[in-house]
Protein backbone atom coordinates (compact mmCIF):
# COMPACT_ATOMS: atom_id res chain seq x y z
CA UNK A 1 0.00 0.00 0.00
CA UNK A 2 1.03 3.65 -0.41
CA UNK A 3 3.22 5.07 2.42
CA UNK A 4 1.54 7.29 5.07
CA UNK A 5 1.67 10.96 4.06
CA UNK A 6 3.99 13.21 6.06
CA UNK A 7 2.82 15.90 8.51
CA UNK A 8 3.72 18.67 6.03
CA UNK A 9 1.75 16.94 3.31
CA UNK A 10 -1.17 16.68 5.69
CA UNK A 11 -1.10 20.43 6.39
CA UNK A 12 -0.94 21.12 2.68
CA UNK A 13 -3.92 18.89 2.01
CA UNK A 14 -5.88 20.59 4.82
CA UNK A 15 -5.15 24.02 3.36
CA UNK A 16 -6.28 22.86 -0.09
CA UNK A 17 -9.47 21.49 1.45
CA UNK A 18 -10.22 24.88 3.07
CA UNK A 19 -9.64 26.63 -0.22
CA UNK A 20 -11.96 24.18 -1.95
CA UNK A 21 -14.66 24.78 0.62
CA UNK A 22 -14.64 28.56 0.17
CA UNK A 23 -13.92 28.59 -3.56
CA UNK A 24 -16.93 28.99 -5.86
CA UNK A 25 -18.15 25.88 -7.67
CA UNK A 26 -17.25 25.68 -11.36
CA UNK A 27 -20.02 27.20 -13.41
CA UNK A 28 -21.95 24.93 -15.73
CA UNK A 29 -21.59 25.73 -19.39
CA UNK A 30 -24.70 26.87 -21.23
CA UNK A 31 -26.19 25.01 -24.17
CA UNK A 32 -24.68 27.34 -26.74
CA UNK A 33 -21.23 27.07 -25.18
CA UNK A 34 -21.54 23.29 -25.26
CA UNK A 35 -22.56 23.42 -28.93
CA UNK A 36 -19.49 25.50 -29.66
CA UNK A 37 -17.32 22.89 -27.89
CA UNK A 38 -18.89 20.04 -29.85
CA UNK A 39 -18.77 21.70 -33.25
CA UNK A 40 -15.06 21.02 -34.02
CA UNK A 41 -15.46 17.27 -33.33
CA UNK A 42 -16.69 16.63 -36.86
CA UNK A 43 -13.44 17.61 -38.61
CA UNK A 44 -10.94 17.14 -35.76
CA UNK A 45 -8.17 14.56 -35.71
CA UNK A 46 -7.85 12.15 -32.80
CA UNK A 47 -5.40 14.32 -30.85
CA UNK A 48 -7.74 17.31 -31.12
CA UNK A 49 -10.68 15.09 -30.14
CA UNK A 50 -8.81 14.14 -26.96
CA UNK A 51 -8.43 17.83 -26.14
CA UNK A 52 -12.13 18.39 -26.84
CA UNK A 53 -13.02 15.53 -24.50
CA UNK A 54 -11.11 17.31 -21.72
CA UNK A 55 -12.97 20.51 -22.63
CA UNK A 56 -16.28 18.68 -22.35
CA UNK A 57 -15.35 17.48 -18.86
CA UNK A 58 -14.37 21.02 -17.88
CA UNK A 59 -17.68 22.36 -19.24
CA UNK A 60 -19.50 20.63 -16.34
CA UNK A 61 -22.75 20.40 -18.35
CA UNK A 62 -25.57 18.04 -17.29
CA UNK A 63 -25.39 16.32 -20.70
CA UNK A 64 -21.65 15.65 -20.54
CA UNK A 65 -22.00 12.03 -19.41
CA UNK A 66 -24.63 11.22 -22.06
CA UNK A 67 -22.50 12.80 -24.82
CA UNK A 68 -19.30 11.01 -23.79
CA UNK A 69 -21.13 7.69 -23.43
CA UNK A 70 -22.59 8.09 -26.91
CA UNK A 71 -19.16 9.06 -28.26
CA UNK A 72 -17.47 5.93 -26.94
CA UNK A 73 -20.29 3.67 -28.21
CA UNK A 74 -20.30 5.16 -31.74
CA UNK A 75 -23.73 6.80 -31.35
CA UNK A 76 -22.61 10.44 -31.62
CA UNK A 77 -23.30 11.92 -35.08
CA UNK A 78 -23.53 15.19 -36.93
CA UNK A 79 -26.95 15.62 -38.60
CA UNK A 80 -26.79 18.00 -41.54
CA UNK A 81 -30.59 18.24 -41.61
CA UNK A 82 -30.57 19.84 -38.16
CA UNK A 83 -27.04 21.30 -38.32
CA UNK A 84 -26.18 19.97 -34.90
CA UNK A 85 -24.69 17.03 -33.03
CA UNK A 86 -27.18 14.24 -32.29
CA UNK A 87 -27.23 10.94 -30.40
CA UNK A 88 -28.76 7.90 -32.09
CA UNK A 89 -30.97 5.49 -30.16
CA UNK A 90 -30.76 2.44 -32.46
CA UNK A 91 -29.01 1.05 -35.50
CA UNK A 92 -31.89 0.51 -37.95
CA UNK A 93 -32.04 1.92 -41.47
CA UNK A 94 -33.85 4.94 -40.00
CA UNK A 95 -32.46 5.88 -36.62
CA UNK A 96 -34.29 7.83 -33.92
CA UNK A 97 -32.05 10.68 -32.78
CA UNK A 98 -32.03 13.28 -30.05
CA UNK A 99 -30.26 16.60 -29.71
CA UNK A 100 -26.91 15.89 -28.04
CA UNK A 101 -27.03 19.16 -26.06
CA UNK A 102 -30.65 19.33 -24.93
CA UNK A 103 -31.82 15.70 -25.22
CA UNK A 104 -34.81 16.83 -27.30
CA UNK A 105 -36.20 14.08 -29.57
CA UNK A 106 -35.70 14.99 -33.24
CA UNK A 107 -37.41 12.04 -34.91
CA UNK A 108 -36.11 9.35 -37.28
CA UNK A 109 -33.25 10.18 -39.64
CA UNK A 110 -31.84 8.06 -42.44
CA UNK A 111 -28.49 6.47 -41.72
CA UNK A 112 -26.95 8.09 -44.80
CA UNK A 113 -27.91 11.55 -43.54
CA UNK A 114 -25.75 11.13 -40.44
CA UNK A 115 -22.00 11.68 -40.17
CA UNK A 116 -20.69 9.51 -37.33
CA UNK A 117 -18.05 11.01 -35.05
CA UNK A 118 -15.32 8.36 -35.13
CA UNK A 119 -13.19 7.28 -32.21
CA UNK A 120 -10.34 4.88 -31.48
CA UNK A 121 -9.14 2.74 -28.60
CA UNK A 122 -7.03 5.53 -27.06
CA UNK A 123 -9.99 7.88 -27.03
CA UNK A 124 -12.25 5.17 -25.58
CA UNK A 125 -9.79 4.59 -22.73
CA UNK A 126 -9.57 8.34 -22.11
CA UNK A 127 -13.36 8.72 -22.09
CA UNK A 128 -13.73 5.67 -19.85
CA UNK A 129 -11.25 7.15 -17.34
CA UNK A 130 -12.98 10.52 -17.35
CA UNK A 131 -16.43 8.97 -16.94
CA UNK A 132 -15.09 6.92 -14.04
CA UNK A 133 -13.75 10.08 -12.41
CA UNK A 134 -17.15 11.70 -12.77
CA UNK A 135 -18.81 8.56 -11.40
CA UNK A 136 -16.67 8.62 -8.24
CA UNK A 137 -18.43 11.79 -7.12
CA UNK A 138 -21.93 10.46 -7.88
CA UNK A 139 -24.51 10.18 -5.12
CA UNK A 140 -25.69 6.86 -6.60
CA UNK A 141 -23.77 3.91 -5.04
CA UNK A 142 -24.17 1.85 -8.21
CA UNK A 143 -22.52 4.55 -10.31
CA UNK A 144 -19.67 4.90 -7.82
CA UNK A 145 -19.18 1.13 -7.82
CA UNK A 146 -19.08 1.02 -11.62
CA UNK A 147 -16.57 3.87 -11.62
CA UNK A 148 -14.26 2.13 -9.13
CA UNK A 149 -14.49 -1.13 -11.10
CA UNK A 150 -13.24 0.80 -14.13
CA UNK A 151 -10.10 1.73 -12.18
CA UNK A 152 -9.72 -1.89 -11.09
CA UNK A 153 -9.73 -2.97 -14.74
CA UNK A 154 -7.36 -0.16 -15.76
CA UNK A 155 -5.26 0.92 -12.76
CA UNK A 156 -3.68 4.33 -13.43
CA UNK A 157 -1.06 5.74 -11.01
CA UNK A 158 -2.22 9.23 -11.94
CA UNK A 159 -5.59 8.42 -10.35
CA UNK A 160 -4.14 7.31 -7.00
CA UNK A 161 -4.77 10.65 -5.27
CA UNK A 162 -8.35 10.76 -6.52
CA UNK A 163 -9.01 7.22 -5.28
CA UNK A 164 -7.42 7.92 -1.90
CA UNK A 165 -9.60 10.99 -1.49
CA UNK A 166 -12.70 8.96 -2.34
CA UNK A 167 -11.59 6.22 0.09
CA UNK A 168 -11.63 8.65 3.02
CA UNK A 169 -15.23 9.61 2.20
CA UNK A 170 -16.72 6.26 1.17
CA UNK A 171 -19.20 4.61 3.56
CA UNK A 172 -20.40 1.71 1.40
CA UNK A 173 -18.36 -1.40 2.38
CA UNK A 174 -18.50 -2.98 -1.09
CA UNK A 175 -17.24 0.19 -2.78
CA UNK A 176 -14.60 0.66 -0.06
CA UNK A 177 -13.30 -2.85 -0.74
CA UNK A 178 -13.09 -2.12 -4.46
CA UNK A 179 -11.26 1.15 -3.76
CA UNK A 180 -8.76 -0.78 -1.65
CA UNK A 181 -8.24 -3.23 -4.51
CA UNK A 182 -7.77 -0.42 -7.06
CA UNK A 183 -5.17 1.31 -4.87
CA UNK A 184 -3.37 -1.99 -4.26
CA UNK A 185 -3.19 -2.62 -8.02
CA UNK A 186 -1.64 0.80 -8.45
CA UNK A 187 0.85 0.03 -5.66
CA UNK A 188 1.94 -3.10 -7.56
CA UNK A 189 3.69 -0.71 -9.96
CA UNK A 190 5.62 1.02 -7.14
CA UNK A 191 9.42 1.05 -7.18
CA UNK A 192 9.47 0.05 -3.50
CA UNK A 193 9.49 -3.77 -3.05
CA UNK A 194 7.90 -3.43 0.41
CA UNK A 195 4.95 -1.52 -1.07
CA UNK A 196 4.53 -4.10 -3.82
CA UNK A 197 4.64 -6.98 -1.32
CA UNK A 198 2.03 -5.32 0.90
CA UNK A 199 -0.18 -4.66 -2.13
CA UNK A 200 0.03 -8.33 -3.14
CA UNK A 201 -0.99 -9.32 0.39
CA UNK A 202 -4.04 -7.01 0.22
CA UNK A 203 -5.09 -8.53 -3.12
CA UNK A 204 -4.98 -12.09 -1.80
CA UNK A 205 -8.35 -13.85 -1.99
CA UNK A 206 -9.86 -11.44 -4.51
CA UNK A 207 -11.57 -13.24 -7.36
CA UNK A 208 -11.74 -10.85 -10.39
CA UNK A 209 -9.71 -12.06 -13.35
CA UNK A 210 -7.93 -8.70 -13.69
CA UNK A 211 -6.53 -9.01 -10.17
CA UNK A 212 -5.50 -12.65 -10.58
CA UNK A 213 -3.79 -11.84 -13.88
CA UNK A 214 -1.75 -9.07 -12.33
CA UNK A 215 -0.76 -11.27 -9.38
CA UNK A 216 0.32 -14.05 -11.75
CA UNK A 217 2.58 -11.65 -13.63
CA UNK A 218 4.07 -10.35 -10.40
CA UNK A 219 4.59 -13.90 -9.06
CA UNK A 220 6.44 -14.84 -12.27
CA UNK A 221 8.34 -11.70 -13.26
CA UNK A 222 8.95 -9.45 -10.26
CA UNK A 223 12.69 -9.01 -9.65
CA UNK A 224 12.30 -9.15 -5.87
CA UNK A 225 11.97 -12.63 -4.34
CA UNK A 226 9.95 -11.33 -1.37
CA UNK A 227 7.39 -9.77 -3.69
CA UNK A 228 7.16 -12.95 -5.75
CA UNK A 229 6.57 -14.99 -2.60
CA UNK A 230 3.85 -12.56 -1.41
CA UNK A 231 2.13 -12.77 -4.80
CA UNK A 232 2.26 -16.58 -4.73
CA UNK A 233 0.71 -16.64 -1.23
CA UNK A 234 -2.00 -14.21 -2.41
CA UNK A 235 -2.75 -16.46 -5.39
CA UNK A 236 -2.97 -19.46 -3.05
CA UNK A 237 -5.61 -17.61 -0.98
CA UNK A 238 -7.50 -16.78 -4.15
CA UNK A 239 -7.42 -20.38 -5.37
CA UNK A 240 -8.72 -21.60 -2.00
CA UNK A 241 -11.55 -19.09 -2.10
CA UNK A 242 -12.41 -20.06 -5.68
CA UNK A 243 -12.49 -23.72 -4.66
CA UNK A 244 -14.80 -22.96 -1.73
CA UNK A 245 -17.07 -20.88 -3.95
CA UNK A 246 -17.11 -23.71 -6.49
CA UNK A 247 -18.24 -26.13 -3.79
CA UNK A 248 -20.88 -23.64 -2.62
CA UNK A 249 -22.13 -23.22 -6.19
CA UNK A 250 -22.28 -27.00 -6.63
CA UNK A 251 -24.21 -27.28 -3.37
CA UNK A 252 -26.67 -24.62 -4.54
CA UNK A 253 -27.26 -26.33 -7.89
CA UNK A 254 -27.62 -29.64 -6.05
CA UNK A 255 -30.23 -28.14 -3.73
CA UNK A 256 -32.10 -26.65 -6.68
CA UNK A 257 -32.11 -30.03 -8.46
CA UNK A 258 -33.10 -31.72 -5.21
CA UNK A 259 -35.97 -29.26 -4.79
CA UNK A 260 -37.29 -30.22 -8.23
CA UNK A 261 -37.01 -33.91 -7.30
CA UNK A 262 -38.86 -33.31 -4.03
CA UNK A 263 -41.64 -31.45 -5.83
CA UNK A 264 -41.88 -34.22 -8.40
CA UNK A 265 -41.89 -37.03 -5.82
CA UNK A 266 -43.87 -35.64 -2.90
CA UNK A 267 -47.26 -36.22 -4.55
CA UNK A 268 -46.22 -39.77 -5.43
CA UNK A 269 -45.21 -40.29 -1.81
CA UNK A 270 -48.73 -39.47 -0.63
CA UNK A 271 -50.55 -41.75 -3.08
CA UNK A 272 -48.05 -44.59 -2.87
CA UNK A 273 -47.89 -44.47 0.93
CA UNK A 274 -51.63 -44.40 1.54
CA UNK A 275 -52.96 -46.49 -1.32
CA UNK A 276 -50.02 -48.66 -2.36
CA UNK A 277 -50.64 -47.64 -5.99
CA UNK A 278 -47.73 -47.45 -8.44
CA UNK A 279 -48.98 -44.54 -10.53
CA UNK A 280 -47.19 -44.56 -13.89
CA UNK A 281 -49.27 -41.54 -14.96
CA UNK A 282 -47.68 -39.33 -12.27
CA UNK A 283 -45.36 -37.70 -14.83
CA UNK A 284 -48.30 -36.80 -17.06
CA UNK A 285 -50.01 -35.08 -14.14
CA UNK A 286 -46.91 -32.88 -13.84
CA UNK A 287 -47.17 -32.29 -17.58
CA UNK A 288 -50.77 -31.09 -17.15
CA UNK A 289 -49.61 -28.59 -14.53
CA UNK A 290 -46.94 -27.28 -16.90
CA UNK A 291 -49.43 -26.89 -19.77
CA UNK A 292 -51.83 -25.12 -17.41
CA UNK A 293 -49.06 -22.60 -16.75
CA UNK A 294 -48.56 -22.08 -20.48
CA UNK A 295 -52.30 -21.58 -21.07
CA UNK A 296 -52.57 -19.08 -18.22
CA UNK A 297 -49.65 -17.14 -19.64
CA UNK A 298 -51.49 -16.73 -22.94
CA UNK A 299 -54.25 -14.81 -21.16
CA UNK A 300 -52.47 -12.95 -18.36
CA UNK A 301 -49.34 -10.77 -18.15
CA UNK A 302 -46.18 -12.76 -17.52
CA UNK A 303 -45.56 -11.25 -14.08
CA UNK A 304 -49.02 -12.36 -12.88
CA UNK A 305 -49.28 -15.70 -14.63
CA UNK A 306 -47.37 -17.87 -12.14
CA UNK A 307 -49.30 -16.87 -8.99
CA UNK A 308 -52.54 -17.64 -10.87
CA UNK A 309 -51.18 -20.83 -12.47
CA UNK A 310 -50.23 -22.50 -9.17
CA UNK A 311 -53.79 -22.96 -7.77
CA UNK A 312 -55.19 -23.65 -11.25
CA UNK A 313 -52.56 -26.34 -11.92
CA UNK A 314 -53.36 -27.91 -8.54
CA UNK A 315 -57.07 -27.89 -9.37
CA UNK A 316 -56.70 -29.27 -12.92
CA UNK A 317 -54.27 -32.06 -11.99
CA UNK A 318 -56.22 -32.85 -8.81
CA UNK A 319 -59.53 -33.25 -10.66
CA UNK A 320 -57.88 -35.44 -13.30
CA UNK A 321 -56.35 -37.52 -10.50
CA UNK A 322 -59.72 -37.99 -8.78
CA UNK A 323 -61.24 -39.03 -12.13
CA UNK A 324 -58.46 -41.60 -12.63
CA UNK A 325 -58.96 -43.01 -9.14
CA UNK A 326 -62.76 -43.16 -9.37
CA UNK A 327 -62.83 -44.43 -12.94
CA UNK A 328 -60.00 -46.98 -12.97
CA UNK A 329 -57.86 -47.48 -9.88
CA UNK A 330 -60.60 -48.19 -7.33
CA UNK A 331 -61.44 -51.37 -9.22
CA UNK A 332 -57.83 -52.59 -9.07
CA UNK A 333 -56.88 -52.28 -5.38
CA UNK A 334 -54.78 -55.23 -4.25
CA UNK A 335 -53.69 -55.98 -7.83
CA UNK A 336 -50.43 -54.01 -8.26
CA UNK A 337 -49.49 -55.39 -11.69
CA UNK A 338 -52.86 -54.50 -13.21
CA UNK A 339 -52.70 -51.06 -11.57
CA UNK A 340 -49.24 -50.43 -13.03
CA UNK A 341 -50.38 -51.42 -16.53
CA UNK A 342 -53.60 -49.39 -16.27
CA UNK A 343 -51.85 -46.21 -15.15
CA UNK A 344 -49.24 -46.71 -17.87
CA UNK A 345 -52.06 -46.83 -20.41
CA UNK A 346 -53.55 -43.67 -18.89
CA UNK A 347 -50.19 -41.93 -19.26
CA UNK A 348 -50.16 -42.75 -22.98
CA UNK A 349 -53.72 -41.47 -23.35
CA UNK A 350 -52.86 -38.19 -21.62
CA UNK A 351 -49.74 -37.72 -23.77
CA UNK A 352 -51.71 -38.26 -26.97
CA UNK A 353 -54.48 -35.96 -25.79
CA UNK A 354 -51.95 -33.18 -25.20
CA UNK A 355 -50.40 -33.78 -28.63
CA UNK A 356 -53.85 -33.53 -30.25
CA UNK A 357 -54.82 -30.36 -28.36
CA UNK A 358 -51.53 -28.43 -28.18
CA UNK A 359 -49.53 -30.18 -30.96
CA UNK A 360 -46.34 -32.22 -30.36
CA UNK A 361 -44.15 -29.11 -30.41
CA UNK A 362 -42.59 -27.86 -27.20
CA UNK A 363 -43.97 -24.67 -25.69
CA UNK A 364 -41.79 -22.08 -23.95
CA UNK A 365 -43.04 -20.50 -20.74
CA UNK A 366 -41.51 -17.07 -20.14
CA UNK A 367 -40.05 -16.31 -16.73
CA UNK A 368 -41.51 -13.26 -14.95
CA UNK A 369 -39.24 -10.33 -14.22
CA UNK A 370 -39.17 -11.09 -10.51
CA UNK A 371 -37.67 -14.52 -11.30
CA UNK A 372 -35.15 -13.33 -13.89
CA UNK A 373 -31.51 -12.43 -13.43
CA UNK A 374 -29.14 -13.23 -10.61
CA UNK A 375 -28.78 -12.30 -6.97
CA UNK A 376 -25.69 -12.13 -4.76
CA UNK A 377 -25.62 -14.34 -1.66
CA UNK A 378 -22.45 -12.93 -0.16
CA UNK A 379 -19.70 -13.64 -2.70
CA UNK A 380 -21.84 -16.26 -4.48
CA UNK A 381 -23.90 -15.23 -7.51
CA UNK A 382 -26.95 -17.45 -8.00
CA UNK A 383 -29.79 -17.46 -10.51
CA UNK A 384 -33.00 -16.07 -9.10
CA UNK A 385 -35.33 -18.64 -10.70
CA UNK A 386 -33.61 -21.56 -8.98
CA UNK A 387 -33.59 -19.71 -5.67
CA UNK A 388 -37.34 -19.12 -5.98
CA UNK A 389 -37.92 -22.81 -6.78
CA UNK A 390 -36.03 -23.83 -3.62
CA UNK A 391 -38.26 -21.54 -1.58
CA UNK A 392 -41.33 -22.80 -3.45
CA UNK A 393 -40.40 -26.41 -2.61
CA UNK A 394 -40.07 -25.55 1.07
CA UNK A 395 -43.44 -23.78 1.01
CA UNK A 396 -45.23 -26.71 -0.69
CA UNK A 397 -43.66 -29.21 1.70
CA UNK A 398 -44.66 -27.10 4.73
CA UNK A 399 -48.26 -26.68 3.55
CA UNK A 400 -48.61 -30.41 2.83
CA UNK A 401 -47.14 -31.35 6.21
CA UNK A 402 -49.53 -28.96 7.99
CA UNK A 403 -52.45 -30.35 5.99
CA UNK A 404 -51.61 -33.92 7.02
CA UNK A 405 -50.95 -33.02 10.66
CA UNK A 406 -53.57 -30.37 11.45
CA UNK A 407 -56.66 -31.20 9.38
CA UNK A 408 -59.34 -33.89 9.62
CA UNK A 409 -58.43 -35.18 6.19
CA UNK A 410 -54.82 -35.48 7.29
CA UNK A 411 -55.88 -37.42 10.39
CA UNK A 412 -57.94 -39.81 8.25
CA UNK A 413 -55.10 -40.21 5.75
CA UNK A 414 -52.67 -41.11 8.53
CA UNK A 415 -55.20 -43.56 10.02
CA UNK A 416 -55.74 -45.30 6.67
CA UNK A 417 -51.98 -45.38 6.08
CA UNK A 418 -51.28 -47.09 9.39
CA UNK A 419 -54.21 -49.56 9.47
CA UNK A 420 -56.92 -49.46 6.80
CA UNK A 421 -59.15 -52.10 8.41
CA UNK A 422 -59.12 -50.44 11.82
CA UNK A 423 -59.80 -47.01 10.24
CA UNK A 424 -62.80 -48.47 8.40
CA UNK A 425 -64.01 -50.04 11.64
CA UNK A 426 -63.82 -46.62 13.34
CA UNK A 427 -66.10 -45.10 10.70
CA UNK A 428 -63.58 -43.60 8.34
CA UNK A 429 -64.86 -43.72 4.76
CA UNK A 430 -61.75 -45.17 3.21
CA UNK A 431 -63.05 -44.91 -0.37
CA UNK A 432 -63.51 -41.16 0.08
CA UNK A 433 -60.06 -40.86 1.67
CA UNK A 434 -58.53 -42.78 -1.24
CA UNK A 435 -60.11 -40.45 -3.80
CA UNK A 436 -59.15 -37.26 -1.96
CA UNK A 437 -55.64 -38.54 -1.28
CA UNK A 438 -55.11 -39.42 -4.92
CA UNK A 439 -56.45 -36.00 -5.88
CA UNK A 440 -54.13 -34.33 -3.36
CA UNK A 441 -51.08 -36.17 -4.68
CA UNK A 442 -52.08 -35.44 -8.26
CA UNK A 443 -52.62 -31.76 -7.48
CA UNK A 444 -49.14 -31.50 -5.97
CA UNK A 445 -47.79 -33.14 -9.13
CA UNK A 446 -49.51 -30.36 -11.11
CA UNK A 447 -47.86 -27.74 -8.88
CA UNK A 448 -44.50 -29.42 -9.56
CA UNK A 449 -45.24 -28.99 -13.27
CA UNK A 450 -45.51 -25.22 -12.71
CA UNK A 451 -41.99 -25.20 -11.28
CA UNK A 452 -40.67 -27.42 -14.08
CA UNK A 453 -42.07 -25.00 -16.68
CA UNK A 454 -39.54 -22.42 -15.43
CA UNK A 455 -36.59 -24.76 -15.95
CA UNK A 456 -37.36 -26.49 -19.25
CA UNK A 457 -39.65 -26.34 -22.26
CA UNK A 458 -43.18 -27.67 -21.86
CA UNK A 459 -43.85 -30.73 -24.02
CA UNK A 460 -45.81 -34.00 -24.06
CA UNK A 461 -42.82 -35.94 -22.70
CA UNK A 462 -42.04 -33.54 -19.86
CA UNK A 463 -43.21 -35.83 -17.07
CA UNK A 464 -41.44 -38.95 -18.36
CA UNK A 465 -38.07 -37.31 -17.69
CA UNK A 466 -38.82 -37.12 -13.96
CA UNK A 467 -40.90 -40.28 -13.36
CA UNK A 468 -37.98 -42.63 -12.65
CA UNK A 469 -36.27 -40.02 -10.48
CA UNK A 470 -39.50 -39.61 -8.50
CA UNK A 471 -39.69 -43.33 -7.75
CA UNK A 472 -36.01 -43.32 -6.77
CA UNK A 473 -36.66 -40.55 -4.25
CA UNK A 474 -39.73 -42.30 -2.81
CA UNK A 475 -37.97 -45.66 -2.42
CA UNK A 476 -34.79 -44.11 -1.02
CA UNK A 477 -36.58 -41.92 1.54
CA UNK A 478 -39.13 -44.47 2.65
CA UNK A 479 -42.55 -45.13 1.18
CA UNK A 480 -45.19 -42.70 2.48
CA UNK A 481 -42.81 -40.62 4.62
CA UNK A 482 -42.74 -36.89 3.83
CA UNK A 483 -39.52 -36.18 5.72
CA UNK A 484 -37.89 -39.12 3.99
CA UNK A 485 -38.90 -37.68 0.62
CA UNK A 486 -37.42 -34.28 1.53
CA UNK A 487 -34.11 -35.72 2.76
CA UNK A 488 -33.86 -38.22 -0.10
CA UNK A 489 -34.66 -35.66 -2.82
CA UNK A 490 -32.16 -33.08 -1.57
CA UNK A 491 -29.50 -35.76 -0.96
CA UNK A 492 -29.83 -37.26 -4.43
CA UNK A 493 -29.79 -33.80 -6.02
CA UNK A 494 -26.60 -32.75 -4.24
CA UNK A 495 -24.94 -36.12 -4.87
CA UNK A 496 -25.79 -35.91 -8.56
CA UNK A 497 -24.23 -32.46 -8.90
CA UNK A 498 -21.14 -33.53 -6.95
CA UNK A 499 -20.60 -36.51 -9.26
CA UNK A 500 -21.28 -34.70 -12.56
CA UNK A 501 -18.00 -32.70 -12.83
CA UNK A 502 -15.79 -35.79 -12.93
CA UNK A 503 -18.21 -38.56 -14.01
CA UNK A 504 -20.49 -36.77 -16.49
CA UNK A 505 -24.27 -36.43 -16.32
CA UNK A 506 -25.12 -39.94 -17.59
CA UNK A 507 -22.54 -41.83 -15.54
CA UNK A 508 -23.51 -39.83 -12.44
CA UNK A 509 -27.11 -41.08 -12.72
CA UNK A 510 -25.88 -44.64 -13.26
CA UNK A 511 -23.68 -44.44 -10.15
CA UNK A 512 -26.59 -43.11 -8.10
CA UNK A 513 -28.81 -45.93 -9.35
CA UNK A 514 -26.16 -48.53 -8.42
CA UNK A 515 -25.83 -46.94 -4.98
CA UNK A 516 -29.60 -47.02 -4.55
CA UNK A 517 -29.77 -50.72 -5.49
CA UNK A 518 -27.07 -51.56 -2.95
CA UNK A 519 -28.74 -49.39 -0.31
CA UNK A 520 -32.17 -51.00 -0.78
CA UNK A 521 -30.62 -54.43 -0.36
CA UNK A 522 -29.47 -53.39 3.13
CA UNK A 523 -32.51 -51.22 4.02
CA UNK A 524 -35.49 -52.36 1.92
CA UNK A 525 -37.84 -49.82 3.53
CA UNK A 526 -35.64 -46.78 2.90
CA UNK A 527 -34.15 -44.14 5.17
CA UNK A 528 -37.34 -43.58 7.17
CA UNK A 529 -39.38 -46.83 7.26
CA UNK A 530 -43.15 -46.40 7.30
CA UNK A 531 -45.06 -47.87 10.21
CA UNK A 532 -48.50 -49.40 10.19
CA UNK A 533 -50.16 -50.92 7.13
CA UNK A 534 -47.25 -50.05 4.80
CA UNK A 535 -44.83 -51.78 7.12
CA UNK A 536 -47.01 -54.87 7.44
CA UNK A 537 -47.42 -55.30 3.66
Amino acid sequence: MAPRPSFRAGLTGFALLLLACFAPLPAQAGDEELRATLAPLRAADFNTKAELVEALIAANHPRTVAILTAFTTNRLHYAAAFDRMVISADSAAEMTVEDAVTGEALGPVGRRDLDRITTNNRLRRLIGDRLAQLGLASADPQQRLAAVETFVRNPDPASAALLQERQTLETDPQIAAQLEAALALIDLTSADPAVRAQAAEVLGGRIPAEIRGRLMRVAADDPDATVRLAAQEALAKTELRLRLLGWAETLFFGLSLGSVLVLAAIGLTVTFGVMGVINMAHGELMMLGAYTTWVVQQWLPVNWSLPVAVPLAFLVAGLVGIAIERGVIRFLYGRPLETLLATFGISLILQQAVRSIFSPLNRAVAAPEWMSGTVMLGPLEVTLNRLVIIGFCIAVFTLLWLALQRTRLGLEVRAVTQNRAMARAMGVRTARVDALTFGLGSGIAGVAGVALSQLTNVGPNLGQNYLVDSFMVVVFGGVGNLWGTLVAGLSLGVANKLLEPWAGAVLAKILLLVFLILFIQRRPRGLFPQRGRAAEA
